[in-house]
């Protein structure tokens, strides 16, 4: 689900960041139709595991569960794609560091509201 957020948020409202920046309009409209469907086959497959998954633990575990994925899924991307690989950044250009590293905190707050969620469900 975060993947189809930043997709829509990043790359399609907001044009900040491709999955391949450094190629033509067409290209960079191609690898974030190929992102958005990989990530469309995770939720429908994530939403069959929900399914038969356990009703009483839906509630915390899912959202932890969700903030746990989407934090990690942002951050190893943020990491590996934005400043290792350097294959595209969250806005290019001027500051492009301060967005990226804004990118990485953002993702490592919503694994610690997943962690905690995680956390306290254990404890019920």
């Amino acid at each position: 689900m975060i993947g189809m957020l930043d997709g829509i948020v990043f790359h399609q409202i907001l044009q900040w960041h491709s999955v391949h920046m450094h190629t033509d309009r067409v290209h960079q409209i191609m690898s974030d139709g190929f992102f958005h469907l990989f990530v469309t086959v995770i939720i429908f497959v994530s939403g069959i595991f929900l399914w038969k998954g356990n009703p009483q633990d839906r509630p915390s575990l899912f959202w932890g569960s969700f903030f746990l994925g989407a934090g990690t899924f942002n951050l190893l991307e943020g990491i590996i794609n934005h400043h290792i690989l350097q294959i595209h950044h969250v806005k290019p250009g001027p500051n492009q560091a301060v967005y990226d590293i804004s990118y990485d905190v953002f993702a490592l707050l919503l694994i610690v509201i997943g962690w905690v969620l995680v956390r306290q469900r254990k404890r019920s």
